[in-house]
This record gives structure tokens, C-alpha cells and sequence, in this order.
């Protein structure tokens, strides 16, 4: 089961002393849990792409929410069905592009998205040009109860073709042993939430962010360009919006908890619960007002820190794992566990089976995470390695945090007397795996490529008509003797098809 946009932090498990979640509890008790797991990206494309083929954003190109993972990567849902399972999706996945299978046999549900290549951003545009798909501060300012909505009843579909599905399988069904993936759209905003969820929790029982909100010119400066493309700058929350705004976002947490209630069930009551692996991931976190941010795109806990639960009764002890992890484990994972033999070597990511075996959670490793999309203007990268977090971007400082002294990330102590050492070995292990400056020709080289296709399309589908492009915020100009689109330095918004 994966939720949207839900933080480790902010699960009663983890520590969160407000929020209401007993499935979660439930499953987290009888179950192992990761107490640190990350996204490989805090965007939804491509830390779904990446859990899903287990390779990092940058090996699949899918590097933000309007790139397509090509249909000649493998997915973990290609190699479960070359091993005889029966894999079934049902919910988000944000694959973008034709291929909506990516090795699952069957496809329970369309997705809540889009899969055309419109939300690519344009890292040599100023910020001020806000893209009809960037976040806005529209969710924090409008979070409240609404009975019915998109997101609501995409979600509700979810729960009833992934019921349905289980109902299948205990009834007989073919014999292969199955996948399913349930991936709900909650707890993503626009946190619009029923009064029965959003009634468990009391407005002053609602905690506010653990950081306050930092003036525009204290940030960093990655998290003051996402501020300003989120239209944040010079922008004061007053605090009841903010309790407001996390008020929706833990009545929303509390839907995710009921669906996973309902799974839980589903299995018990067909007997299937006892030989079934029970996973629970996010795709990233929430800011969730912390430092002032909001949403996700960025490296700090709240937004790259996920829960990661697994339960399989009567074959994983319960215990807790310290050991640094990323959702680039899970292929290799499920891997591994239906018998999977061989290492793949698209796998970024590592197996956890040791972990979930009883290991004693302190084998020492690396993590690693790539934020490619829009706020930024270069790669940025992070490296979790024991208690350090290490994040860097070309032409920003770097950011250097120890996770046990300082869990809020409020000292960067990239430049600090006596850290010296561990600045360098991090910013040697992260020159052993990228070649950031390459990495950013690579990115703006492919969406200048997908930018040229999709005016190619124009051209060819509608001759005589007048398109506009402003999403992709390129100009275009028709080659008339070739009968072929350029791209140019500009912008323009209409674009006349040539006869």
C-alpha cells in the first residue's frame, strides 16, 4: 500500500504524539519497521519510477512529473510475473506516457493524473514565471471539510477494486501467488477531508511545525526558490492557518489509516492474511509548514523521511531496524522474496531481506536521494550516510547535518571547525557516483527533446489549427521548407500551424 505525501514524522509509530492512525499501529506492531527510510526523490513521477525499477531518477530519465519511464525499463511488476505472480495495480502511480502496465498484467483503476508530458519544467526560466502546475499556497490557505471530492472518490475506487481484487484471489482465482499494489492519492493536498475524519482531531489539539517559520532571507537557497515558485515569498501564514492546514493533513492521514483497515480485513476475512507480505511505503513527505515550507521538493526530513512497514506473520519478527534504507529497496526486496535468484544490475537500491531476517540493523551504507524538477536550477543531492545527511546543488553551499545531535536540521555544519573530515569523505562519495554538472546537460538536453516531440505532435495532428504551448513555456518556430519545429530562446503562447 503506498500513500502520497506522507511523512515518517508525522505517524503516531514514528513518534507523532497528535495523529490518529490504529491500522498503522496495528501493522507496525506485529510488524518490521524502518525507522529511517527515504524517498530516492521528494517528487511523486519520479520516486514512483524509481521504487518501482529500483534505479535512481537519473539512470531511468525520469527526472520530474512530466518525464516518461521508457517501456523497455524493467519494473519490479515485470520480473514478480517472469517469477509467476499475477501483479495487479490499482490507484496513482503517475506513470507518464502510453505504456499505463509497466509489467503489471491488469490495471484496477485509471490514474488520478495526466500521463501527457505537460508538467516539465524549464530550469533556465525565472521563477516569478509560475506554471499552471506548480504548487501554490492555495491548500494551506483553503484546507477544511468537504464531504465529496475527485480525490476522495478516486480513493474510495481504490479501497473497492483492491477489495475486490483480494476477494478474487481467495476465491480460487488461477493459483499464482499475486502483487498488489493499492496506491491512494491521500494524504497529498488539497487537504479537503470528511467531517468524520476531520472530527477526530480537536483544532487546539493540533501541534504546531516543531520549526517555525524562517524569514525569506534566512533560508537556504533551494528552499527559498521552492518558497518563491510555490508563491511563498514575503508571503506571513497566520497561525491559524497553519493548525488549520495541519489539521486537514492529519484528518487526511486518518482516511489513508481506514483504507489500509479495510486491506487488513479483506485479508483476514479471506484467510490470505497469514501467507501474504504486508508492505506500507510513501512515495515522499510533508513539509507541512516546517522552516515555513510547505508540500514537498525538498531534502529535509519532513520531506524526504517515509514510513516503510513490512509485515509478513509467522515469518518476519517484529522489531524496529535503524539502518539507513531508501525506496530504492524495495524492488530487490520483493525481488528476493518471490525468489528471485540472480543480483539485477539496474538495481540501485540493495535487499532488504537481511534486515527483515533478523539482522541486527547495523550494516553501514550509503543513501542516496536526486531532486531533478522544477524550484531548481541544477541537480541536487543528498547522501544519508550513518547519522550524516550531506546535500548539495551546483552553485549553492553545501549542507552538512547531524541527524542525532540535531534531528531538526537547524545547524549546517558544512564549514564547521572540526567537520572538515566528514564534509570531505561525503563530497568524496558523492564525486564517486555523479558528475553533477554532466548530470544537469543531460536533463536539459532530454526536455529539450520532449519539448521538440510534443511540437512535432502539433504540427502533424491538426494542420490549419492555432495550439498554444504556454504550459511548456518554449517557443517554437515551424521550419517552412522542412516542415519541422525548432526551439528557440523565448516564450510564446500561440503558436499558427504552417498550411
Amino acid at each position: 500500500m503506498i500513500a502520497d505525501q506522507l511523512a515518517a514524522r508525522s505517524l503516531p509509530t514514528y513518534g507523532n504524539r497528535v495523529v490518529k492512525a490504529p491500522n498503522l499501529d496495528r501493522l507496525a506492531d506485529g510488524g518490521v519497521v524502518f525507522e529511517s527510510a527515504y524517498c530516492s526523490s521528494p517528487l511523486c513521477a519520479p520516486s514512483r519510477a524509481s521504487f518501482m525499477t529500483g534505479g535512481l531518477p537519473s539512470r531511468i530519465g525520469v527526472y520530474d512529473n512530466g518525464a516518461e519511464l521508457a517501456a523497455s525499463v524493467p519494473t519490479i511488476a515485470h520480473h514478480l510475473r517472469s517469477l509467476g505472480y499475477r501483479t495487479s495495480l490499482a490507484g496513482k502511480m503517475h506513470f507518464i506516457g502510453p505504456d499505463q502496465l509497466h509489467g503489471f498484467e491488469e490495471r484496477l483503476t485509471p490514474d488520478i493524473y495526466p500521463a501527457g508530458m505537460h508538467w516539465i519544467p524549464d530550469w533556465g526560466a525565472p521563477l516569478s514565471d509560475h506554471k499552471p502546475w506548480y504548487h501554490d499556497m492555495s491548500s494551506v490557505f483553503e484546507a477544511g471539510v468537504s464531504e465529496a471530492s475527485l480525490q476522495l472518490e478516486y480513493d474510495e475506487q481504490v479501497a473497492r477494486t483492491s477489495i475486490q481484487s483480494i476477494h478474487d484471489r481467495a476465491r480460487g482465482g488461477d493459483g499464482r501467488p499475486f502483487l498488489l499494489v493499492a496506491s491512494f492519492s491521500f494524504p497529498h493536498d488539497p487537504w479537503e477531508v470528511p467531517s468524520a475524519y476531520w472530527d477526530i482531531y480537536k483544532d487546539a489539539d493540533i501541534d504546531p511545525p516543531s520549526v517555525p517559520s524562517m524569514p525569506d532571507d534566512a533560508l537556504d537557497p533551494h528552499s527559498r526558490r521552492i518558497r518563491e515558485m510555490c508563491g511563498g515569498i514575503g508571503l506571513e501564514v497566520p497561525a491559524d492557518l497553519v493548525r488549520r492546514a495541519r489539521h486537514g493533513h492529519y484528518a487526511a492521514i486518518s482516511y489513508v489509516d481506514h483504507n489500509l483497515g479495510l486491506l487488513l480485513t479483506a485479508l483476514e476475512e479471506t484467510g490470505l492474511r497469514e501467507e501474504t507480505t504486508v508492505i506500507f511505503a510513501a512515495d515522499h513527505g510533508e513539509m507541512l509548514g516546517e522552516r515555513g515550507l510547505w508540500y514537498k521538493m525538498s531534502f529535509f526530513e519532513p520531506s524526504a523521511a517515509v514510513p516503510l512497514i513490512v509485515s509478513a506473520q509467522g515469518t518476519f519478527r517484529p522489531r524496529r531496524v535503524k539502518t539507513n534504507v531508501s525506496l530504492l529497496d524495495l524492488a530487490p526486496t520483493l525481488g528476493e522474496l518471490a525468489g528471485m535468484k540472480e543480483a539485477r544490475e539496474e538495481f540501485d537500491g540493495t535487499s532488504l531481506v537481511p534486515e527483515l531476517g533478523g539482522g541486527d540493523g547495523s550494516r553501514s551504507r550509503a543513501v542516496v536521494g536526486e531532486y531533478l524538477a522544477e524550484g531548481a536550477i541544477a541537480p541536487v543531492v543528498m547522501i544519508r550516510r550513518g547519522s550524516l545527511k550531506f546535500v548539495a546543488s551546483p552553485g549553492d553551499p553545501d549542507q552538512l547535518f547531524d541527524l542525532a545531535a540535531d534531528p531538526n536540521e537547524l545547524n549546517n555544519i558544512a564549514a564547521a571547525p572540526g567537520r572538515a573530515r566528514d564534509a570531505a569523505a561525503l563530497r568524496e562519495v558523492l564525486t564517486a557516483r555523479w558528475d553533477l554538472d554532466a548530470l544537469r546537460d543531460t536533463v536539459v538536453a532530454g526536455r529539450g527533446a520532449v519539448r521538440v516531440s510534443a511540437a512535432q505532435v502539433l504540427c502533424n495532428e491538426a494542420p490549419g489549427a492555432v495550439r498554444t504551448l504556454e504550459e511548456l513555456g518554449v517557443l517554437f518556430d515551424c521550419d517552412q521548407e522542412r516542415r519541422q519545429w525548432n526551439v528557440k530562446d523565448s516564450v510564446v503562447l500561440l503558436l499558427a500551424q504552417v498550411p
